[in-house]
């Protein structure tokens, strides 16, 4: 019988010889003028709110519910998944991707009904991220509330 380490160094070799080679750079730098193009059209957006003059949180709000409708737009057209291949994490800008999470799982399960279809499944990815963002601001927000009734101050 063969050595196991003989035989996993083969088999080891065989993967090597059989996978493509990954284009990091190449990879890299999509992620980064299209993350940075999204972030490039926000801060447009933002600009032309500011010249309006919104203030800075109108403004804020603004950007993100138009990044969310133009991802959401994006994913029911099934032009963001395309976007997301070329450009892998650079397409994940938070707000973007996060948006792409939750319409791309409801439009998969929608001819199972809008109850147990879209409902039940829009969340499935984006749903630990809430669930964990909500439960660690209800705990940061329980400490800062303790150190401030007790007069110490946090910078």
């Amino acid at each position: 019988m063969d050595n196991p380490t003989e035989s996993q160094e083969a088999y080891k070799k065989y993967v090597d010889k059989k996978s493509p080679n990954s284009p990091i750079l190449k990879n890299c730098f999509n992620a980064f003028w299209v993350g940075g193009l999204i972030c490039t059209i926000g801060q447009i957006i933002f600009n032309i709110c500011q010249e309006r003059q919104m203030d800075t949180t109108t403004s804020s709000t603004i950007v993100s519910i138009i990044l969310i409708g133009i991802s959401a737009f994006l994913t029911g057209l099934n032009i963001f998944n395309k976007i997301g291949k070329f450009a892998g994490a650079g397409s994940l800008v938070p707000i973007t991707g996060f948006a792409n999470s939750i319409v791309s799982p409801a439009m998969e399960y929608k001819s199972e009904g809008y109850v147990m279809g879209v409902g039940s499944k829009m969340f499935t990815v984006a749903g630990p991220v809430l669930v964990f963002g909500i439960s660690a601001s209800i705990i940061v927000g329980i400490v800062y509330l303790i150190f401030n009734t007790q007069a110490i101050t946090l910078v």
